[in-house]
């Protein structure tokens, strides 16, 4: 096992030191967490149906990005994974905006946060009409930002199948890089998938 110890902006790995990616693209305004092209912001009410019928009422999308089985949920149920909560410990949901023109654009979280490790896992979804065209990468470098910075993490996760290229270019382009290989069940069938961490690589 390499150790890995942080010091300010570098990692130390073992006899050698690591500069950590820039994370300070984002900016605070108006309850808002800004790149140039997007914003994260709290949940809104008016937000959860569309949420709801884009994100999760599609299965395949969502079994894929979802260790957990999909089930059946009403619209307006409270059980709903975006319906607005109090704040948690444990997470911090957004949602994010396209700044070009104020539309939701999809939803980003932190969560697993342990604040003893000072560890969290990173997620993202977005509506099918934002996917690819390079919000991911914004999305992710404001998050980032968010947790090292604001909730003083020293280290961001993050799982996607390995056949999620969009996922896995936009996490390179950010600074993840690749800790392990896993597999795992998805859609009925064993599915190859890929953990990044953003302070420095590690292997057993």
């Amino acid at each position: 096992m390499i150790a890995v110890i942080i010091l300010g902006s570098a990692a130390y790995l073992g006899d050698r030191y690591a500069t950590l990616p820039d994370v300070s693209h984002g900016r605070y305004e108006h309850g808002v967490l800004r790149s140039n092209r997007v914003g994260l912001r709290a949940r809104h009410e008016a937000d959860v149906p569309i949420l709801q019928s884009e994100l999760y009422d599609d299965v395949a999308v969502r079994s894929r990005a979802d260790s957990r089985p999909w089930r059946p949920i009403a619209p307006g149920s409270a059980a709903s994974p975006y319906a607005v909560a109090e704040p948690s410990e444990e997470a911090a949901c957004f949602s994010v905006v396209d700044l070009s023109s104020d539309e939701l654009a999809g939803e980003t979280l932190l969560w697993g946060i342990d604040t003893h490790n000072r560890t969290a896992h990173v997620g993202i979804s977005l509506r099918p009409a934002f996917r690819n065209r390079g919000l991911g990468t914004d999305v992710l470098r404001v998050l980032c930002g968010y947790g090292f910075a604001v909730r003083g993490l020293h280290r961001l996760q993050l799982e996607t199948l390995a056949d999620n290229t969009a996922m896995i270019q936009a996490a390179t382009r950010v600074g993840f890089t690749i800790s392990i290989t896993v597999v795992g069940m998805a859609l009925g069938g064993w599915m190859g998938g890929v953990l990044f961490d953003m302070t420095g690589s590690y292997r057993a």
